[in-house]
């Protein structure tokens, strides 16, 4: 499954958003705009904001789900994984606590910190796994954020060695 969760108005409001056409085609016009990061809130710039989610997300794998990539951008996060439970249950589960932990962050409580909704898809065939690998790893380089997606800090493109630590989480 590929997943691509936002951040509460990381989208500009009152404009109109691509409908027409495919839904994989609106979903690519939507993201250009996301890493554009010109509005919206930007907390997952934060390097301690950017770990806290990178934590979650290796917090169930090989549990809940066998992780295959990820990154987490500036307003939002794409990840590609094989669930071993319910996907409405993994996803409800990762933003909660992300969204909890993030606004104690923050310093604020009761605020929305995720979008409601969420895109996911599920994955076909090996060709549409490969292209969309290939999407998750160059996100950060096509937002001009690094010259290579080993470069990124939160990919999982990252080489092993060079990886922050997780911290322990507990939800």
């Amino acid at each position: 499954m590929f997943f691509t969760w936002r951040l509460n108005g990381s989208l500009p409001s009152g404009r109109e958003y691509p409908s027409a056409g495919s839904s994989g085609e609106a979903f690519l016009a939507l993201d250009r705009i996301l890493d554009s990061a010109q509005t919206g809130p930007l907390h997952l710039r934060g390097p301690e904001m950017a770990q806290m989610v990178v934590d979650a997300i290796h917090y169930r794998k090989g549990s809940d789900y066998e992780l295959h990539l990820f990154v987490v951008m500036a307003n939002h996060v794409h990840l590609l994984i094989t669930p071993a439970i319910d996907v409405s249950l993994l996803t409800k589960s990762l933003k909660r606590f992300t969204a909890k932990e993030g606004n104690r962050m923050l310093g604020l409580t009761g605020h929305p910190f995720w979008q409601d909704e969420s895109y996911d898809r599920l994955v076909r065939n090996e060709d549409e796994f490969r292209r969309i690998a290939r999407y998750i790893e160059m996100n950060p380089v096509k937002a001009g954020l690094v010259a290579s997606p080993e470069g990124f800090r939160w990919s999982s493109a990252r080489p092993i060695a060079n990886r922050p630590q997780a911290a322990s989480l507990h939800y």
